[in-house]
């Protein structure tokens, strides 16, 4: 008996051997809490900063945010703030909401080749959080906002510092973000691009939003565990 040919569909990852993962509402959910908590700090250190009430600290803040791709840069640029001060403080939050989920580290460890986190937020929050996750091991290095002197994605510079660091061609390397802005260069440089789907503000926030965006991402998924163990490598 003749077996019929069958297509098989899954995301197509063959050529991939270096994956790279944003940290926050990538490699946990959005609906965790962790980054509402940052967010908030953020409006507070502002407030501290300038002497506002909180309203206007938040407006102030996600003015910075939009013009200058991250809230940090905004303030280093206006008002010559200290980075380590800043990243210290909105960063002291409180993790117990993360937990471990052994499918996910699973999956992750089958990937073939090198495993990376890069974000652009701080090293330290980026392990306190993959500690909590008991993902640490998995990844070669972390990659934040220092490593990239502080031009965060979607600068393209960003992403051409960090592919040259690892010493890896773009379309060797596959990219995951829950922004979908920040994978428009990542594509452009010839990237897969992932993005994680989700409902939260800030997903939305930030520089302008290309118009041809959804061009740029290759897959989509609100569940990176399960598109992890479906993809062919």
């Amino acid at each position: 008996m003749r077996l019929a040919n069958t297509i098989d569909s899954r995301p197509d990852f063959r050529d991939v051997d270096v994956w790279i993962f944003d940290l926050d509402n990538t490699l946990y959910c959005s609906d965790s809490g962790v980054f509402a908590q940052i967010e908030r700090r953020m409006t507070l250190f502002v407030q501290n900063l300038l002497g506002l009430d909180f309203e206007e600290a938040r407006r102030v803040q996600k003015d910075y945010y939009r013009e200058h791709g991250t809230t940090l840069n905004g303030l280093m640029r206006v008002h010559g703030i200290d980075p380590e001060t800043y990243l210290a403080f909105v960063h002291d939050i409180d993790l117990s909401s993360l937990v471990e989920t052994a499918h996910l580290a699973t999956a992750l460890e089958r990937l073939p080749g090198r495993r990376f986190v890069f974000t652009n937020g701080c090293r330290n929050h980026a392990k306190r959080v993959l500690n909590r996750l008991a993902l640490v091991h998995l990844f070669d290095e972390l990659w934040d906002i220092r490593t990239i002197g502080y031009r965060p994605k979607p600068d393209p510079d960003s992403y051409r510092a960090v592919l040259a660091r690892a010493k890896v061609e773009a379309r060797r390397g596959a990219i995951f973000d829950d922004i979908p802005r920040n994978l428009v260069p990542a594509h452009e440089l010839g990237c897969t691009t992932v993005w994680l789907r989700n409902d939260s503000v800030w997903s939305r926030q930030g520089p302008d939003q290309p118009t041809d965006w959804r061009g740029h991402i290759d897959y989509e998924t609100d569940d990176l565990c399960g598109f992890l163990e479906n993809i062919r490598t």
